[in-house]
């Protein structure tokens, strides 16, 4: 570590880098209906956060990658004044498109900040403490979860929802100032070839693959020729970038890396832990509000319960990585969130809120330790200029299982469901009393509901149940295969005293 730092500060920076950057995944979640309401262009709906996120998953390796070629401080900064120049102008949009385009602006920022925050952790904490400060930023990670929703409906309800996009600034600002005057990197980094044709083909891959899932079964059908179009152009294009990438002097993505027995099996447990995770996520808050006809519309107040198991093991599992090897930790935590979610294969309408809740700590207690073990894992045995692309790639996969986890279980769970209302209320789709089932969640809001006759409302609150339940079942398969990827983990610890003599022979 350079002399002169002042680790509290840089930590302090580094938190709320990491907690705007991941809120930003969700803050919108409970003002969309609003933004929509003020711009239009309901049609465009799902580009407020996809675009977001396709550039955030796009930026994550190739920041990653430059932070270890030229330097941690430099793109950091970077990221951060991007990410507020996005913020302040998804506050001034006009329009959905606008909007899009400036969350675009946003996601790109966001691609730096998270991988390099997580960089510069590693880089600044002594060994002996990495543990403990890694269970620090996973629990902000966690924590992000449930702030991004509040956060958005309380600006949303009593100020204007613009503000869910300028609080970035302030908060941004105060971190910049305190990265530029306090943290004093001291690693000497030589200038290499860029491969941007790796870069291209990485971030239009991306492109095609979530234009592709974000599309399929709603604006085109599966089996049109724009979907299949897409998809194939993912394939061509994720092979070409692999094809470059072997052969670049300078890759973004190191893929000897993955020859790492330990930061193989740290990938593969972050994607698939990262897609049960998500899914629980999303259809939890559904079933309390549309089968137990909960209240709480606000996703934040229902996942209190699970987020806060996911800060207890994140925590937890930092502080243990100097007790237990990698392995250990992973495997009993990994068995909680397999246990977690097939528990949740056993809800019916007849439920309690009480079991619910017992269920979702299960499950956040089975996910927390991902967020600071594997962080710790992905980056055991690399020198300090490897440690960028490292842990960014890792972000990335995590961030690239959420998102497919979101797309194919939403698949599933709209197709059960729309198949038990089918056969419910018949092939026409006709209920009755002229309720409309064009949009079955419009049907489940507490307003709604009264009107409603109590025989209808029980079957709709069947089929959901079924459809949700049915879902969780599925969600079992990724949760076993991150759990089976934790037996196959190498046996390597955690060692400070050989990371401190790595890392100073780095310098």
């Amino acid at each position: 570590m350079a002399k002169g730092n002042n680790m509290g500060v840089i930590l302090g920076a580094l938190l709320l880098a990491i907690l705007m950057a991941s809120m930003d995944n969700t803050i919108t979640a409970t003002a969309i209906g609003t933004i929509v309401g003020d711009l239009g262009g309901f049609d465009k709906l799902m580009w407020v956060t996809s675009a977001y996120m396709v550039a955030e998953m796009a930026g994550m390796p190739i920041f990653g990658k430059l932070s270890d070629m030229y330097g941690r401080k430099r793109f950091f900064i970077f990221g951060l004044i991007v990410f507020m120049i996005g913020s302040a102008l998804c506050g001034t949009a006009e329009s959905i498109v606008q909007l899009s385009i400036y969350r675009a602006i946003q996601g790109i920022g966001g691609g730096a900040l998270m991988p390099i925050a997580f960089t510069i952790m590693f880089d600044v904490v002594p060994a002996d403490k990495r543990g403990k400060m890694g269970g620090l930023f996973g629990a902000v990670f966690g924590l992000s979860s449930i702030f991004g929703p509040l956060l958005g409906a309380y600006f949303t309800d009593y100020v204007h929802w613009s503000w869910i996009f300028y609080i970035n600034l302030p908060l941004g600002f105060i971190a910049l100032l305190m990265i530029i005057f306090f943290y004093k990197e001291s690693v000497e980094h030589s200038k290499q070839k860029i491969d941007y044709l790796g870069a291209f083909t990485l971030v239009a891959s991306i492109l095609c693959l979530m234009f592709a899932i974000e599309l399929g079964g709603k604006e085109y059908a599966w089996d049109s020729s724009m979907i299949i179009g897409l998809f194939a152009a993912f394939a061509v294009l994720i092979l070409g970038f692999i094809y470059i990438e072997r052969r670049a002097q300078e890759p973004i993505i190191t893929f000897g890396m993955f020859k790492n027995r330990l930061y193989s099996t740290s990938n593969i447990m972050a994607i698939f832990s990262g897609a049960a995770f998500i899914t629980a996520s999303i259809y939890i808050p559904v079933f309390i509000q549309g089968v137990l006809g909960g209240s709480a519309t606000n996703s934040g107040l229902v996942l209190l319960p699970m987020m806060l198991g996911s800060v207890v093991t994140a925590a937890g599992g930092g502080a243990f990585l100097a007790k237990f090897n990698y392995r250990s930790i992973m495997i009993p935590i990994l068995t909680l969130l397999v246990i977690g979610i097939a528990l949740l294969t056993t809800l019916t309408t007849g439920s309690s809120r009480f079991m619910v809740t017992i269920f979702m700590i299960m499950v956040g207690l089975g996910i927390g330790s991902s967020f600071s073990v594997l962080s710790n894992a992905a980056i055991h045995g690399f020198s300090a200029r490897q440690r960028g692309s490292a842990s960014s790639t890792l972000n990335f996969n995590r961030e690239l299982g959420m998102t497919l986890g979101i797309t194919v279980f939403g698949i599933i769970q709209s197709h059960v469901f729309t198949n038990k209302l089918t056969s419910m209320f018949g092939s026409g789709g006709q209920m009755p009393e002229g309720v409309d089932l064009s949009d079955p969640s419009k049907i489940l809001t507490p307003d709604t509901r009264d009107n409603i006759p109590a025989q209808v409302l029980d079957k709709i609150t069947e089929a959901l149940s079924s459809s949700i339940v049915h879902t969780f079942a599925w969600a079992i398969i990724p949760a076993a295969v991150a759990l089976l990827a934790a037996f196959l983990m190498s046996k390597e610890k955690f060692d400070p005293a050989s990371e401190l003599e790595q890392y100073s022979a780095s310098y």
